[in-house]
């Protein structure tokens, strides 16, 4: 019973990493027109306007007392910080090598749950995120062809920090509630602060911008901010944060996917020996041992 709750789990993480993996390709897409700062404030509004319309058709009560501080923090890192800094790194940086880069968020997502959560994964987990993340970073040398670290990249990694602490808190609190409730609360939380933003930067002349750039926001906002952290919340609740935190290993390559359908950029041969190595790594580090505590308050 708890095998297939976390093989389910497992299933549910997979979908929630593809959802995610449209977000770079869409922000790339968004910045071309407009600010990042504008695609930011958007996709927070358009997932707070949906969070509250859920929350108020389930009739949901508060939640505790002591989940407002780990809600906050949700909203600080995974709904406000990580889109605005991949939606700054967007600018310069193209979505398959920033996908890429993200690859190495497993890493710090386990790094964070060990940390923050009291998770206790295996020597053997641990090397198998470390072989994982170092072949991610392989790849983005590849890509690259000579890695250095450009601003763009710094926000990459600032983007990185904040999903590991955010996703840590995300699962800590579905022990308290559902994770759909999670990130509605989430995004609820952080409205005032989005609407104000998009009143501030609203773009000058609204008619350039292109239908498709609104389409690439409202996926942003709507999917990945939403509807994706619906299917990852849910993932980290029945397979652990740090075991769930591996399947983001996928990402890099779910992002080059929809890059080639979309930008129609080449895959090569190369990316896929890269992926069925993570691949590989990925199926290896979920079924090692991770401890998970008992309780939490």
């Amino acid at each position: 019973m708890v095998a297939n709750r976390q093989n389910l789990g497992l299933l549910l993480g997979v979908l929630g990493v593809a959802v995610f993996a449209g977000s770079l390709p869409a922000s790339r897409i968004a910045v071309t027109e407009v600010d990042p700062y504008f695609l930011t404030a958007m996709r927070a509004t358009v997932a707070g306007l949906a969070g509250v319309a859920m929350l108020a058709l389930t009739r949901r009560r508060l939640p505790p007392r002591g989940a407002w501080w780990p809600l906050s923090i949700v909203a600080f890192t995974v709904v406000l910080g990580f889109p605005l800094l991949s939606a700054l790194a967007m600018v310069t940086v193209p979505s398959a090598q920033g996908g890429v880069i993200l690859g190495i968020m497993p890493l710090m997502t386990t790094a964070a749950a060990a940390v923050i959560e009291g998770e206790r994964p295996s020597a053997g987990f641990w090397i198998a995120a470390v072989i994982g993340s170092a072949l991610v970073m392989g790849f983005a040398l590849y890509r690259s062809g000579g890695y250095t670290l450009s601003p763009g990249d710094l926000y990459l990694l600032g983007a990185v920090v904040c999903g590991g602490v955010g996703y840590t808190y995300s699962g800590r609190l579905t022990r308290m509630m559902p994770g759909w409730e999670v990130i509605s609360w989430a995004v609820m939380l952080s409205l005032p602060v989005s609407i104000a933003a998009v009143v501030l930067t609203w773009p000058a002349d609204t008619a350039a911008v292109s239908l498709r750039v609104w389409s690439a926001i409202l996926y942003a906002g709507l999917m990945a901010q939403f509807v994706g952290f619906f299917l990852w919340n849910a993932a980290m609740g029945m397979a652990g944060i740090s075991r769930a935190g591996q399947i983001g290993l996928l990402q890099p390559f779910f992002v080059v996917l929809i890059a080639a359908m979309f930008a129609r950029e080449p895959i090569d041969p190369l990316t896929i020996v890269f992926a069925t190595a993570v691949v590989v790594t990925v199926a290896v580090g979920t079924r090692m041992r991770v401890g998970r505590p008992s309780t939490k308050a």
